[in-house]
């Protein structure tokens, strides 16, 4: 019998712990449901007005946040509200513009902003031009970005979890947007609209919105693309405006449970140390977008549905962007996401306070100043105390990245970071296995190039070509000029297990080990084996070592970028950086030599400025089948410290295989042993001065 409680005790854990949940069902929304709801409610009630006017008296943030929003709502009381749209470009990712779409963002921002307004001041003026602003957005025959209507977007590449044949794309992530901003000004412009003016709004929610998912889900490629931001940006532009609709069309509960579920599977996917494989603006622009459905739900359902409660959101919130993060204010450049796509300080305001998270306090802080806008307001600084991982190296299992560094907030260390995991995301990821990058004193000395704008072909099998995705644009090996190649491409079957792998992560105190394999990743013709060893000796030292297995005679490439200038001498490179100099030396045991290129970097889009973006490759010839490249990144008070530690490099190879490289710095000696293995070596354990 105890036995028999012991399982289902196990079975109950396990069960817990797994991100798979029963789905939610229409009854299940319709029995949680408030009744006799009375706008507004999606965010506030009128009851609840009162602790809003009280932060906004009483707390400095939100204090001046009004004052500037009512300065901004009293212009825009005299503001023409301009009822011609202009026509729409048909090629806006060529011209890089779209003065549609700023016509509708600029109609719905201002409309938003005057709606809060009113709520809060209960003057109808506000409300008056909020509407007229709301108006001509709803007069727009469509909210899709002309990017994502059929013309450009049917030739994209599609992710994870989506069919080849798409042909309908009447639903995006710019319909989200605009559909959960006005679903919020619908709430609040309520109680003093007629009724014509109400059904105008609603009506662009139904018609430009709702209805056109609502029932052929299966038809929007983003609904079951749980691995990408889209399916909780558009989920949740849906069934916020669904909530927002809901005393008025209760029918709607149908779109609330599949928003539920939908968003669930995409948190799902999260990975189980709180990784995603987009990158840092992508998992942020999925929480921005959860929140402002989230929060409604939680509150609509007195707490039964809540999403904030997902196990690994729940684990997780902010992990992933906490060790990202290498400076205030600037994250760590991989894949699509740039330095500073930290979104909105209210997006983290609202997680920490969800949440319960320390991390989330310390983030939000980190990246933000004061709030500046309506949800700042409505959700404030959750007040924790903001806290730190006890541990400052990472890995994220599931896309095969590490984060190696000795603290959070000292620029003087080293944050080396890199990563495996597999190219299969032909939306945001780049080919860019066994791609590092390393930072010191608030600059990349080894860089990611970061990702290009976004032309009309980026998301086109053409974007493996460009620069900034391929393989030649990463700091990577290349046997032979042989590139990475994508586990997808259009209309053509997923090839699985193209990529690599993490084999061995090993964090300390005083130096940290990461072990890749990235064969997977290339096609195997010329590059025939990777292996990839990266050490930080902390708090400074890196050291890298390849192992890689090709033809003997073929030309191997150790490819490296930086944002710092560059001088290549015969035995190393000097990486001059705006607060100090790092010196980079190659160990090989064939000769060697430094070979400097440039990329051509002119995106399709009009008038653009042509581009060089410079790098250095370490050079060898494979004097056998079995090649190890090894690469000292330290930092240098001047050139002839540079030149002392590369005299005295010394590296050896035993008789059963074994590897070890011995360096001298500051009066220190430093050894690295290897141990030879079936698989290749495998870094001994054991401290590395002498």
């Amino acid at each position: 019998m105890k036995l028999m409680s012991f399982f289902f005790i196990l079975a109950g854990f396990l069960s817990f712990l797994s991100p798979a949940a029963a789905e939610v069902t229409v009854q299940d929304i319709r029995s949680a449901l408030r009744s006799n709801l009375v706008h507004p409610y999606l965010y506030f009630t009128e009851e609840e007005k009162s602790s809003l006017l009280n932060r906004v008296w009483n707390d400095p943030e939100c204090r001046d946040i009004w004052q500037r929003l009512t300065a901004e709502a009293n212009r825009l009381l005299f503001t023409t509200v301009e009822e011609k749209a202009p026509p729409q470009e048909k090629h806006t990712g060529f011209t890089n513009t779209d003065a549609r779409l700023d016509y509708l963002r600029l109609n719905v921002r201002s409309a938003f902003t005057l709606a809060f307004v009113y709520q809060l001041t209960g003057d109808e003026r506000y409300a008056r031009k909020a509407f007229a602003f709301a108006d001509a957005a709803c007069d727009l025959p469509t909210w899709v970005d002309r990017r994502h209507q059929f013309p450009i977007i049917y030739s994209r590449v599609w992710p994870w979890n989506v069919r080849d044949d798409q042909a309908a794309f009447a639903f995006d992530i710019e319909s989200a947007d605009t559909a959960r901003s006005l679903a919020a000004v619908y709430d609040w412009l309520y109680p003093t609209l007629d009724k014509r003016s109400r059904d105008r709004i609603r009506g662009a929610l139904l018609e430009k919105a709702v209805l056109r998912v609502r029932g052929n889900y299966e038809y929007q490629w983003w609904a079951a693309s749980y691995r990408c931001n889209w399916c909780a940006v558009c989920n949740a532009g849906l069934g916020t405006a669904a909530l927002a609709l809901l005393a008025e069309d209760p029918q709607l509960a149908d779109v609330i449970a599949e928003s539920c579920n939908r968003i669930s599977k995409q948190l799902d996917e999260m990975g189980e140390d709180g990784g995603w494989q987009e990158g840092c603006g992508y998992y942020r622009k999925s929480i921005h977008a959860l929140n402002f459905f989230a929060d409604p739900l939680k509150r609509l359902t007195g707490g039964k549905f809540n999403l904030y409660k997902h196990p690994r959101l729940a684990a997780n919130p902010v992990t992933f962007l906490v060790y990202n993060t290498v400076t205030p204010r600037r994250l760590l450049v991989f894949e699509d996401s740039g330095a500073n796509r930290a979104g909105t300080s209210h997006i983290w305001n609202k997680l920490a306070l969800e949440t319960g998270s320390g991390e989330t306090a310390w983030f939000r802080n980190r990246m933000f100043g004061p709030g500046s806008e309506e949800f700042d307001i409505i959700w404030p600084r959750a007040g924790l105390k903001p806290s730190l991982p006890s541990q400052p190296s990472k890995i994220f299992r599931n896309i095969g990245w590490v984060i190696m560094r000795s603290d959070f907030n000292d620029p003087a260390k080293v944050v080396l970071a890199s990563r495996a995991g597999m190219n299969d995301d032909p939306h945001h990821g780049h080919l860019d296995c066994g791609h590092f990058v390393l930072y010191w004193r608030d600059q990349e000395y080894i860089c990611d190039i970061g990702s290009p704008q976004y032309d009309e072909l980026y998301f086109d099998e053409l974007r493996w070509t460009y620069p900034q995705v391929s393989s030649a644009g990463h700091n990577v090996i290349q046997v032979n000029g042989e590139l990475q190649i994508p586990a997808k491409f259009k209309n053509q079957a997923w090839k699985e297990g193209v990529g690599g792998k993490v084999l061995q992560f090993r964090p300390g105190e005083t130096r940290d080990y990461t072990l890749m394999d990235l064969t997977g990743a290339y096609p195997g013709k010329e590059l025939k084996g990777w292996r990839r060893h990266l050490i930080l000796e902390k708090p400074s030292i890196t050291v890298v070592l390849d192992e890689v297995s090709s033809e003997p005679g073929a030309e191997i490439e150790a490819r490296f970028h930086s944002h710092c200038s560059f001088t290549l001498k015969d035995r190393y490179a000097l990486l001059r950086g705006e607060k100090g100099i790092m010196a980079l030396i190659p160990v090989t045991e064939s000769p060697f030599g430094f070979r400097s290129g440039r990329h051509a970097d002119l995106p399709v889009i009009q008038d653009v400025s042509f581009a060089w973006i410079p790098y250095f490759g370490v050079v060898a010839a494979a004097q056998s089948p079995s090649t190890r490249i090894a690469t000292l990144i330290l930092p240098v008070e001047m050139e002839s410290e540079a030149e002392k530690i590369a005299r005295s490099i010394f590296s050896r190879t035993d008789s059963t295989g074994n590897y070890s490289i011995v360096f001298e710095k500051g009066g220190k000696k430093f050894e690295y042993r290897f141990r030879k293995e079936p698989e290749g070596l495998v870094l001994e354990q054991g401290k590395s001065e002498l």
